[in-house]
This record gives structure tokens, C-alpha cells and sequence, in this order.
């Protein structure tokens, strides 16, 4: 990825340029410390000018009012603030008259912002005042005071906190009065430009000590740049936070989130005082201190899948290669290409105006159609359909370009979705909540209803990045998701009125990914690669979750890696440098999902044996069980070593029905309430009072024999004999109270339970039909 810049052979500004801001994709502002303020058309190259400011007015900062909010577009986004150096600041229209002038601070206003409902706005001045305006320029307080110069200022993404320079420090301060202030300091120089983008909560700063450097929203330092020559003068993230651009005298950088540089262009500009990036993301514009406004595209963006490689050549031009055979295929589109999505076989293409899917088998006829609102911001895929959002909503389409629904939840803000906090599956689709990021919302794909009993997942911590497997039934979805204590947590999709658990399967991780062709999990943890063969294993046996593990030594991916993706056997990871790694692993695994998927367990034994690798034999294992296969799930027991429970699926084979069976099987999963309730209701009354009386679960065993009226002798006996062995008294009153009067005989009680055993054989041989369409829902 690099920088196309162009520069005009005159500067059309005769001082320099103090600021810049874009009202259109294609329509940019530029003010000048020569009083002019210039319109710049990029489609028919034309410079004019739209208004001459008085003398006495210096501009100094440019925000235009935002264009849409929630979706909805605004009367006000044809007007933009204007901060000047006499201490005013000017609410200006698209047409260059000056609306209102407002005495704001003693010196320079130094910069002006909007927040991004456009319901108030932000100054900062020379004197070390913050005062928050309304809409129309009235003053509502004024946030803060200090002894420095305020040089930069910026709105946290939720529109509630404000950052802001002072000297070397940065300061994060809540509009709530008494709410706690964070400040850290910065850099070893003053800082010029801070910028907070609202998708990815990052903050990026840059400062007279020469370095750009990314924060957390904590003030925790994610990347500091090596010195360049000269200050850096300004800062600026795109809207979807993906990429941020940093200017400097001669220089202009255009950097990954992460910090790393794509591309480092030198132009004859002097300082850039001002970068602003237009709304689709795709190129910017700098203030220069020469009077020239430079403009750069973003072009040679490279997508790879499987054996493609896809480069966007021009800003209407994509290269692909076949790099098994070396074809090479150009594909032109009628608009500028804004986002693009390589998955599954398919080449989702946004441009300005069109959507274009084409599929790897044939890049001659895409499938067109019209997009509403134009500026893509995500282009998520599964294998089946994809989704697209865009300011106005979420759109899921078929790859043959049909419409099948847009899902919407309450408060939906869709300008602040990312691939982090937005995952799809070929029935379901996850969103993170913003206003609440401890809920996540599912979805349907087909119809765009929410899912199960209409209830979102909640969970006790703020979710920083959500997961769905991509491969087997729909009602065994799972969704993997990162808390911010960076802990790992599973939990199944469907949701029928009762709790599902979630459980944590890992600590530390950084970043992860699902496999595109079966269910295997990937994650960075610590110091630790670890891949999770068989992430279902923790429903079915919690035990065997170490040993279905893979785990390697991360350090040679240094601080800060990101699975970028996990395709058939290989794993691309990117380093904090920006350098691309792959991972391959054992291919086995993934075999061994497909085998057990299509029931073909033969196969699956032998691929084992002649693997001869105990991760496998416990995937194996714990396969076996979730599809209820004892015979196999017994010799793989067998084969790691875990007799305790070779036994039990051994005296299962002697249970006398169908349902017996099927009861310990959940037993062996951990799963006691759903084996008493199967008991239950194939009538099975004497089995489930058993069960809990191996399980020592005394008062429920009573309480089902109390509830049926039979067996109450048993219970009783049995905990007779449990105190007996133990030296103890009874004191529970409620066994006191039936123990009363009532005489344990033990001949009896075998007896009754050997007829109890009789008569659930006889029921088994007489409905071998009926009983064996009992299933289980896990």
C-alpha cells in the first residue's frame, strides 16, 4: 500500500495553508493565512474562490458540521467552524458567508471541533481554556483552565470525553463534573496534533520531540515512532480507523493501527499543518506551508486468498494473479474503488455508487447492483453470503447479490462497526453493542430476526472482540469472544429459554481466528501460539480441553502480533513491524473434523493409529461422545490413558434401555440436570433418584422419591449407610422427619430395585421403535 500525491504546479494560496476539510468525496475547503478561502473540485480539476476573509482574521483550525448522524442526514452539514487567530471563531457557510462571529477565548483559538452528533462544539485557545458551545455558538461551560497554550483537542468516540494537549502531557477529561480526569505524559517535546478515532477507541499524538506515537484510551503507549528530522505538525486517522496518516516539514506518512509505516512520500510541501481525510477513506489532503494543498490516493492495497493475489493497481483498476499458473486478470470499475473483500471463493468490490461480486472461477461477468448510501465502511464474508455496513445500516446479501435482510437492534450505531466487534456465519450474525460492550446481539441471517428467544448474550466484562465458528449444524453454533481482562470465553449461539454456560478457555489472548473449513480456534496468548483443535470439548469433557491443544513460542513474532487469517492448514500473522509470517499446522486435525462430521468413525480411528498423536486421540475422544459413538469413544480413551473413564463407558453398555444410556452420557458430559429430566420423562422415576444418590445429591433424591411417592426407603438406606461408613449422625430434619417409623430393609430394597431393573428391560424389548427417536438436545 502506498501514497499517489499530486501537487499543482502554482501554489494557489500565496501564504501558507493553515487548514483543510473536505465537504464531499470529491469537494475540499482550503483556508490560508492570505484571507482566501478556496473550494477545490478534484472530478473537473478547478480551484475557486469562495470567499476573502477580512484582514484582521488569521484562520487557524476548520471543522465541517458532520454530514450524517445515525443515518439520518443533517439540514446544518452545509456549514463549517472556522477558529482564527483573534480569538473568534466563525460559523461559516458552504457559501463563504459568515453566519456568526463569536468571542470565544484572549489569543489564538487553536483549534475548533464538533462532536460527531453535531450537537456541540469544542474550543481550545491560546489562553488554556476548553469551552464547550452549542450548536448555534452559545456557551455552555467551560471545561477546563491551565497556564499552557492548548494546541490540539479532540472528542472520545462516544461524544462524553474530551482530549487534549498540554505541554508534553495529554489530558482525557469527562464532560461530568467530578468524573476522574486521566493524564499521562506524552512525549518529551511539546504536542502539536492529537486525533481519537471512533471505530477502534485509539488515540494517535504527535509532538516537537519528533515521534507519532498510539495510545489506548487508557494512556497505555501501543507505539512510539523512531525521531524524524522535523516536528511532527499534524495527525489524522481515517473514518473506519484502519489506517492514519502523520505529516511533517517534507514528509508525509501514511501508518497500519498498529503504528507501522506503509509508505513514506517526501513532497516539496514544507510543513503539513493539517491532514484531513475524505469521508470513503480513500485519499487526503494536506495543508502545506508553502501555500500548495497536496492531495494523495491510496493506491496498491494487496488482498490474498488461497492461490490469489489481488492488487488495486489505479483507484478504478484491480490486478489479479493466479500465482499457480501466473494469469493475470485486470478488472475495471466505472467509480473509484472504496473497500474490497477477498473470501470463500468471492470478490466482494465496493465502489463510490456499486457493489460488485465476482467469483474466483470467473472474473469476466461480476454480479452489479446499487448501493443506497455509497461509503462502505466493512465488507464482512462467510461462505454462503456476505455482509456489508454502510452509515445507513447492515445489509446482508447472497453472492448472487440479493438482498436477504438487514438486522437492527436498538441504538444502533453502524459508523462504529469493525471486523472486530462484527463476525458472520452462514446462519447467524454477531454485533458488539457500543453503548453497551458487555452485550453482543445475534442475529438470523436469512430473516435478520434475532435469534432463539430474541434475548442478546450478556456477559460481566466489556467484550473487545467477538467470533463465530464457520462450519457444522446450525444449532451447535459456537462464538468465541476476548473480554478486556484479554480472557478467552465459548458459549453456544442457540439460546431456548435456558442459560447457556459460558466457558473460559483462555488467558491473555491477543488476537483470534476461526478455520474457514472446520471448527479449530486460533489465538495469540501471552508468550504463547495456542490452537484449540476441538473448542467443544469443554461441553463435553472439560478435562481433555489441555490436551486437544497445540501450543508453540510466540517471540518470534514479536510484541503485538494479529492473525490476519486462517485458511486451510496456514495461519498469517502480522507482526507489530508489519512483516507478514505464516504458520502452518498439522493438517490432521482437520481431517479428522471432516471424517467425524460425515459419521465415518472407521476412518477416524485409523487416521489416528497411524498418526500416532495423543492431541488427536483426545479430539477423537471427545468427538466421539458429543456425537454419542461410546465404541469410539471408548478405544480413544483407551488410548490416552484415561481408565476412570474407559470404565464408565464400559458399565454403560450394560444399562438395560435406550434412555439409561443416553442419561449417563450426559452424565458424562457433566450435564446432571438435562440426564434427570431425560430420566423423568421417559418415566423413569427409580434411574433418576440413582443418579442422584451416586451423586450424593441426598436432598433432590428425596425429594423426587417424596415427589412419586416410591422409593423413599431407598433414599433413606442408602444415606443410612453413606452416615454409617462415615461415623456421622443424621441431622437433616427432613430425613429425620421421614426416617420416622420407617424400617430399613435391605432384601427388600434389592428386590425392589431388581425389579425396577426387570421392568425397564421388558419396556426397551417391547418399544425398540419409539424409544429410539430420544434425543438429546445438548
Amino acid at each position: 500500500m502506498r501514497l499517489k500525491t499530486s501537487l499543482s504546479k502554482e501554489p494557489k494560496h500565496k501564504e501558507l495553508v493553515s487548514c483543510v476539510g473536505w465537504t464531499t468525496a470529491d469537494e475540499l475547503y482550503s483556508c490560508s493565512e492570505d484571507h482566501q478561502i478556496m473550494k477545490w473540485n478534484l472530478l473537473t480539476c478547478e480551484t475557486t474562490q469562495v470567499v476573502k476573509l477580512p484582514d484582521d482574521i488569521y484562520p487557524i483550525d476548520l471543522h465541517w458540521f458532520p454530514k450524517s448522524v445515525g443515518g439520518k442526514r443533517q439540514a446544518q452539514a452545509e456549514s463549517f467552524v472556522l477558529t482564527s487567530s483573534d480569538g473568534k471563531f466563525h460559523l461559516i457557510s458552504k457559501s463563504g458567508r459568515v453566519e456568526k462571529s463569536v468571542e470565544a477565548h484572549c489569543g489564538a483559538v487553536l483549534a475548533g471541533r464538533w462532536n460527531y452528533d453535531g450537537t456541540a462544539l469544542v474550543t481550545v485557545g491560546e489562553d488554556g481554556q476548553i469551552k464547550i458551545w452549542s450548536k448555534s455558538g452559545m456557551l455552555r461551560s467551560t471545561l477546563a483552565q491551565q497556564g499552557t497554550p492548548i494546541y490540539s483537542v479532540a472528542w472520545g468516540p462516544d461524544s462524553e470525553k474530551i482530549l487534549y494537549t498540554s505541554g508534553k502531557q495529554l489530558i482525557i477529561k469527562p464532560l461530568q463534573p467530578n468524573a476522574k480526569i486521566l493524564q499521562w505524559k506524552a512525549h518529551d517535546g511539546i504536542i502539536l496534533k492529537v486525533d481519537w478515532n471512533s471505530v477502534n477507541d485509539l488515540i494517535l499524538s504527535g509532538g516537537e520531540d519528533c515521534k507519532y506515537k498510539v495510545w489506548d484510551s487508557y494512556g497505555q503507549l501501543l507505539y512510539s515512532s523512531q525521531s524524524h528530522e522535523y516536528p511532527i505538525t499534524s495527525v489524522a486517522w481515517t473514518l473506519d480507523g484502519e489506517l492514519f496518516a502523520v505529516g511533517s516539514f517534507h514528509t508525509l506518512r501514511l501508518c497500519d493501527k498498529t503504528g507501522w509505516s506503509y509508505a513514506l512520500e517526501k513532497p516539496n510541501t514544507g510543513s503539513l499543518f493539517n491532514i484531513a481525510w475524505s469521508m470513503d477513506g480513500t485519499q487526503l489532503a494536506g495543508a502545506c506551508g508553502n501555500g500548495h494543498v497536496i492531495f494523495a490516493h491510496v493506491v496498491e492495497q494487496r488482498w490474498v486468498w488461497k492461490n490469489f493475489e489481488i492488487t488495486l493497481t489505479k483507484r478504478r483498476t484491480m490486478e489479479v494473479r493466479n500465482v499457480l499458473n501466473d494469469a493475470v486478470d485486470l478488472l475495471e470499475f466505472r467509480d473509484r474503488v472504496i473497500k474490497a473483500s477477498l473470501n470463500y471463493g468471492h470478490l466482494v468490490v465496493s465502489t463510490s455508487l456499486q457493489c460488485y461480486i465476482f467469483s474466483t472461477k470467473n472474473w469476466n461477468t461480476p454480479l452489479i447492483f446499487d448501493l443506497k448510501e455509497g461509503t462502505v465502511s466493512l465488507i464482512s464474508q462467510a461462505e454462503r453470503h456476505f455482509l456489508l455496513v454502510d452509515g445507513g445500516g447492515i445489509y446482508l446479501y447472497s453472492y448472487e447479490g440479493r438482498l436477504l435482510s438487514s438486522p437492527k437492534f436498538p441504538g444502533m450505531r453502524t459508523d462504529i462497526l469493525n471486523a472486530q466487534t462484527v463476525s458472520l456465519s452462514n446462519d447467524t450474525l454477531a454485533v458488539r453493542d457500543k453503548s453497551d460492550e458487555k452485550v453482543i446481539y445475534l442475529f438470523e441471517t436469512l430473516s435478520g430476526k434475532p435469534l432463539g428467544d430474541g434475548k442478546p448474550l450478556n456477559h460481566k466484562t466489556e467484550i473487545l472482540e467477538i467470533a463465530l465458528d464457520q462450519k457444522g449444524l446450525t444449532n451447535e453454533r459456537k462464538i468465541a469472544f476476548v473480554d478486556k481482562n484479554r480472557d478467552l470465553y465459548i458459549t453456544s449461539v442457540k439460546r431456548f429459554g435456558k442459560e447457556q454456560r459460558v466457558i473460559k478457555i483462555g488467558t491473555m489472548v491477543h488476537t483470534l481466528a476461526w478455520n474457514d473449513m472446520c471448527n479449530i480456534l486460533c489465538g495469540l496468548q501471552d508468550t504463547r501460539f495456542t490452537v484449540w483443535y476441538y473448542p467443544n470439548v469443554v461441553y463435553v469433557d472439560k478435562e481433555l480441553l489441555p490436551k486437544t491443544l497445540y501450543e508453540k513460542d510466540a517471540s518470534e513474532f514479536s510484541k503485538n502480533p494479529q492473525i490476519v487469517s486462517f485458511v486451510g492448514s496456514q495461519i498469517t500473522i502480522r507482526r507489530a513491524d508489519g512483516s507478514l509470517i505464516h504458520v502452518n499446522i498439522s493438517p490432521y486435525p482437520a481431517i479428522l473434523h471432516e471424517y467425524v462430521s460425515t459419521s465415518k468413525w472407521e476412518d477416524s480411528i485409523r487416521l489416528c493409529r497411524f498418526v500416532k498423536d495423543q492431541t488427536l486421540w483426545a479430539c477423537l475422544a471427545a468427538m466421539a461422545v458429543a456425537s454419542q459413538d461410546m465404541d469410539t469413544a471408548e478405544i480413544a480413551y483407551a488410548s490416552i490413558g484415561e481408565i476412570d473413564k474407559v470404565q464408565y463407558i464400559s458399565s454403560m453398555k450394560d444399562l438395560p434401555s435406550k434412555e439409561s444410556k443416553l442419561a449417563h452420557i450426559l452424565l458424562f458430559s457433566g450435564n446432571i440436570q438435562d440426564a434427570e429430566m431425560l430420566l423423568l420423562q421417559a418415566g423413569l422415576i427409580y434411574q433418576a433418584i440413582q443418579v442422584n444418590i451416586n451423586l450424593f445429591n441426598w436432598e433432590r433424591a428425596l425429594e423426587l422419591a417424596v415427589k412419586h411417592k416410591t422409593h423413599v426407603d431407598t433414599v433413606l438406606a442408602y444415606r443410612q449407610k453413606f452416615l454409617d461408613d462415615f461415623g456421622k449422625k443424621e441431622t437433616n430434619q427432613r430425613f429425620l422427619q421421614y426416617a420416622e417409623g420407617l424400617e430399613v430393609n435391605w432384601d427388600k430394597i434389592k428386590a425392589k430395585i431388581e425389579l425396577e431393573i426387570a421392568k425397564e428391560r421388558e419396556r426397551s424389548a417391547a418399544t425398540p421403535a419409539v424409544r429410539a427417536s430420544v434425543t438429546v438436545q445438548r
